[in-house]
């Protein structure tokens, strides 16, 4: 350390050699050595001007100030008949950087995040600076796992005083974790903890995820999901003594190990509650805490009454109520009381709602969706559905809220709502596959999210198969009404061909254009009204069914309708990729109305229940049922026929084959329909946290009736078992499943193994 200390003050005692002069009159100043500084840059920075009397302390000043800009490796003063003379040597300027054998970056990248620590093209050549960059480039490594990564850095001097800089990159192979080890545990066993985890040992999934790539912030987070299971379960004590991170010679293998410490178990002792009754009663204050005496303590219980009881509180405009639960330990029974004590503290309102961040969506855009109003008392559920309703606008790809109190008066807040905008018009091509005879799907569209930053939509969509080809354009304003009321207009031509299918044999035209109308009758609940004209032509083959060929011979070959529909939908799911509990309801029903040629309802009604078993397992129940028929004694069109079969009904059958068939065994379809499945969805064993790939075990059964069958015994419910796995892959969801049918009948056509790729419509 003496050795040190004596090191660091030696350039001080050259400096004062060096600059030790008799004071004088500076009457000119001269700069010597610049190449590429100019002079008046010198000039700057000198504490020394023209007319001043330069001391030995002016001097050792003069000096470290030139030192101190960074520009000069030397620094002298010398004086010539008054003349100061600044004699300098400048550090040598940066003229390429090169970044050799990277393949995990691009180029480009590094050479940006090098800019940040001081070393670039043009720059003043640093050692600190570059010392920085090597250390940033490893930084960057080992966030993608690769510890073994070695750089060698070469500087080379050029001619007028550059340097070239060079980094040669070997960058190694990715380090994986080997094992992770947990020391202490007694009640859970080390597998069940495992499970927690993020971080795991490599799986198959895991090139997909970088789970088995050690990061500090992900076994942080790791060890908090533990933590909370612990203090979940009742141990109110645990810990965690410490966590060793280790790597291999070779830096392949990363090991960890986590040291726990459980402690006991406690039970809830008693429950006593402090708030103003005449804000908040008891009773009512009781009934928003779920844990009793006797309960085994539960941290996310707590949290959640301390929550319900915020935003009970938060609902009558309470905005900043402070809610505590004080424990109360005993260390001998292992049990621990609590007092719940509400402050509600000053009742406020909303004095303003200002909107920011929206450089092209409109203000009423955004407003409208507000169920927070100004003026109003504050309303903790207004305006978390307030948030939720502009998120779902999909316009945003940040949406925050602060409510920032009014400077000099304590009881008003604004509701300050940021957004970030981000693109809403879409050009799209894309292309699926089927496992059943629609082949090919191509599909391309383009759309208009928020036309103009009104938040109207307008959209174009042609999709292609061997079976279906559809073609339209829509128009849709979300706010037609004032009060949320929705209108839009649709233009489409629908031809389809079943000739390579295994319905009976026929081809259609159908052109049309309609109205509809969306009536919120509830935050998660809509109703729809429809009204459009479809003009349809039909050609049969001589393989076609009894059954069309006297529906065309009583109605045409080209047939118009006046078309009303009446839907509604109730969605309460916690997500629509990867729902673990809710429901979904659907009811549409489409009736030729009296004018038409054609007189036929079609009704159908989808319920889709999760039920979560466990963190992991949900059971998914799901009916469909339709009923179809003719009215003012006319028949159904037999080509509103429902049918049955194939991926989305009863998987192991091919499509549309279940149900009454004619004397060449193709299906004709029915007026009713009834469809359940039951499925048993679980994650991909060893995929860990992956949530884009889904398994599941499913029972599927259905019926198509309502039409006499030519064939005996090719009628009645069928069904079947088997496997399913869903994929939201980059090109697209991809669904495959097969399937054992359970009670197969002669003629039946099967498909056991069947999928989708791709959005098919």
């Amino acid at each position: 350390m003496r050795l040190l200390k004596l090191a660091g003050l030696i350039p001080l005692l050259y400096i004062t050699s060096v600059v030790a002069m008799e004071p004088f009159v500076v009457k000119d100043i001269r700069v010597e050595g610049i190449q590429r500084t100019e002079p008046g840059t010198v000039f700057s920075y000198l504490p020394v001007k023209v007319g001043d009397t330069l001391t030995d302390d002016q001097s050792a000043a003069a000096i470290r100030a030139l030192f101190a800009t960074g520009f000069f490796t030397d620094v002298g003063l010398k004086v010539e008949k008054g003349v100061l003379v600044v004699i300098v040597r400048e550090r040598p300027s940066i003229a390429s950087v090169e970044i050799n054998g990277v393949k995990e970056f691009p180029k480009d990248q590094l050479r940006d995040n090098l800019k940040f620590v001081g070393l670039a093209e043009g720059r003043i050549f640093d050692k600190s600076a570059l010392e920085k960059s090597e250390n940033e480039l490893k930084r960057q490594y080992v966030a993608r796992g690769k510890y073994a990564v070695s750089i060698k850095t070469t500087v080379a001097e050029l001619e007028r005083n550059r340097v070239a800089v060079s980094f040669d990159v070997v960058e190694g192979s990715v380090s994986r974790i080997r094992q992770i080890n947990i020391v202490g545990n007694s009640v859970f066993p080390e597998k069940e903890l495992l499970d927690l985890m993020k971080l795991t040992t490599p799986t198959f999934w895991t090139w997909a995820t970088s789970n088995d790539q050690y990061s500090k912030q992900k076994l942080s987070a790791d060890l908090e999901v533990m933590r909370s299971f612990y203090l979940d379960s009742g141990y109110l004590e645990f810990s965690i003594d410490s966590t060793q991170v280790s790597i291999s010679a070779d830096k392949k293998d990363i090991y960890i190990t986590i040291n726990i410490n459980e402690g006991a178990k406690y039970t809830v002792s008693d429950i006593k509650l402090i708030a103003p009754e005449s804000i908040l009663p008891h009773e009512e204050m009781r009934k928003l805490i779920s844990i009793n005496s006797g309960d085994v303590f539960s941290r996310v219980k707590l949290t959640d009454a301390q929550k319900k009881i915020s935003d009970r509180l938060g609902d009558d405009g309470y905005a900043f109520a402070n809610v505590s639960a004080v424990p109360e330990l005993d260390k001998v029974k292992h049990e621990v009381a609590f007092t719940f004590v509400a402050d509600p503290g000053q009742r406020v309102y909303v004095r303003n709602i200002n909107v920011m961040g929206n450089t092209k969506t409109k203000d009423e855009v955004i407003r409208r969706e507000f169920r927070q109003m100004e003026g109003a008392w504050f309303a903790t559920k207004k305006i978390q559905k307030s948030k939720q309703r502009v998120d779902r606008l999909d316009f945003f790809s940040e949406v925050n809220l602060e409510t920032p109190p009014v400077q000099g008066s304590k009881d008003q807040v604004d509701l300050n709502v940021s957004v970030k905008e981000k693109p809403t018009g879409s050009f799209n091509v894309g292309a699926g596959v089927s496992s059943n005879t629609s082949g090919l799907v191509l599909t391309a569209g383009m759309t208009f999210g928020n036309w103009l930053g009104t938040g109207k939509q307008i959209s174009t969509q042609i999709n292609t198969s061997q079976t279906n080809q559809v073609y339209s354009v829509s128009y849709t304003n979300p706010y037609y009404t004032d009060d949320g009321v929705s209108r839009g207009f649709d233009i489409y031509q629908r031809n389809l061909d079943t000739t390579k299918t295994s319905i009976s044999p026929y081809k259609s035209y159908t052109s049309g254009g309609g109205v509809r109308f969306g009536l919120p009758i509830g935050e998660d609940e809509t109703m729809y009204y429809g009204l459009s004209v479809e003009q349809s032509q039909y050609e049969l083959t001589s393989a076609s069914s009894l059954q069309y060929l006297n529906y065309v011979n009583t109605f045409g070959t080209t047939t118009s309708n006046l078309l009303g529909t009446v839907g509604w939908t109730r969605d309460s799911r916690d997500s629509a990729i990867y729902p673990t509990e809710g429901k979904v309801q659907k009811s549409y029903l489409k009736v030729s109305l009296p004018v038409s040629e054609q007189r036929y309802y079609k009704l159908t009604y989808q319920h889709q229940k999760f039920f979560p078993l466990s963190k992991d397992v949900t059971l998914l129940l799901n009916g469909d049922f339709g009923v179809a028929g003719g009215y003012d004694d006319k028949p159904l069109p037999f080509f509103e026929n429902f049918t049955a079969g194939g991926v989305g009904t009863v998987r192991g059958y091919r499509s549309a084959s279940i149900g009454p068939r004619d004397i060449n065994n193709l299906s004709l379809g029915g007026d009713k329909r009834i469809i359940l499945n039951t499925e048993l969805l679980f994650p991909m064993p060893g995929g860990g946290k992956e949530r884009s790939v889904r398994l599941s075990a499913f029972v599927d059964g259905g019926i198509i009736y309502g039409v006499p069958s030519v064939i005996p015994g090719t009628d009645g419910a069928r069904y079947s078992t088997g496997l399913a796995l869903t994929w939201i892959s980059p090109v697209g969801p991809l669904k495959m499943s097969y399937a054992w049918p359970l009670n197969e009948q002669v003629g039946d056509n099967l498909e056991r193994f069947q999928f989708t790729l791709g959005q098919i419509f």
